[in-house]
């Protein structure tokens, strides 16, 4: 692995950002769109300025330190996979320690603006960083990575609540399974792009052990997902517009299912990036049908 040369931290910086994924902002997308769900659903309207702003950045933050330890844990790998290896720490254009050292600078930013919250806050910020830290190192030990990431993506959904309502509630938690189950649906679509190539170098996921009933069981993962947001929209007592969204993710759902039926590398990173629109769908949503109670 060659070494990064001695050029200015200006020419350099394009390869941070990458790092960070600043540049392919569907992750953020997709981390921010269920934070955006429980800040709007725990103020039954629109939050404060203040926690709107702190989670916002937040998952801004918190991605891409996710993104850092990523492909930290991936150098190694990340070379023999066609989708990665341009990756900056696969082609040493950043060297281990930068990254480390920015992932820590992120993760105390992070901190910084939950210490800006309350104290339950700041208390469930240590389960997300840990969820963030442990998800990369898994598809080394379990077929079920994603669910982990599910699990990372959806902990600013409790954050988020407990930063605006100073408590958590059991309705919460309904959010926060359809987040973990939407995640492994369309984490399992970004693992089929990959899945013959880690095949072959032994990383482990949800596309893999799924392998020929990988549309059917992420078609029912998907119902399941439509099914927890209806029981939300009971728990929440919202109304027709809501469950008009809810209409709407599962036409997109549909969708996705198409596009994937061969199973076609740039189809099925296709019906991952659709996604965003989902998680739009439903947070339009829930905004409008409490706006107008």
């Amino acid at each position: 692995m060659r070494k990064p040369s001695s050029t200015t931290f200006s020419k350099r910086l394009p390869h941070f950002l990458q790092l960070m994924r600043l540049d392919k902002p569907i992750g953020i997308l997709l981390l921010l769109w269920p934070t955006l769900w429980a800040l709007w659903l725990a103020a039954k309207g629109v939050p404060s300025l203040k926690n709107l702003v702190i989670f916002c950045l937040g998952v801004v933050v918190m991605r891409s330190a996710g993104c850092v330890i990523n492909d930290f844990a991936d150098r190694k790998i990340d070379g023999k996979v066609q989708r990665t290896q341009g990756r900056p720490l696969a082609t040493g254009a950043v060297t281990s320690r930068e990254a480390i050292i920015l992932f820590v600078s992120l993760c105390l930013a992070a901190f910084g603006l939950v210490l800006m919250t309350d104290w339950l806050t700041i208390k469930l910020s240590v389960g997300g960083l840990l969820l963030a830290f442990s998800y990369p190192f898994m598809k080394r030990h379990t077929h079920l990575p994603q669910v982990v990431l599910g699990a990372a993506f959806a902990w600013g959904i409790p954050m988020a609540y407990a930063a605006e309502t100073g408590a958590l509630d059991k309705n919460m938690w309904l959010i926060y399974l359809a987040v973990v189950l939407w995640t492994v649906v369309y984490d399992t679509f970004y693992a089929m792009v990959d899945r013959d190539d880690d095949l072959k170098i032994g990383v482990k996921s949800t596309a893999i052990l799924f392998g020929e009933q990988d549309r059917i069981i992420t078609g029912a993962l998907q119902a399941l997902v439509i099914y927890a947001l209806v029981l939300v929209g009971k728990a929440y007592a919202l109304g027709w517009v809501f469950y008009l969204s809810l209409v709407t993710a599962s036409g997109l759902f549909v969708y996705q299912q198409w596009m994937i039926r061969f199973r076609e590398r740039t189809a099925c990173f296709k019906a991952f990036l659709n996604n965003n629109w989902v998680g739009a769908a439903i947070f339009v949503g829930i905004a409008v049908d409490l706006a107008i109670k």
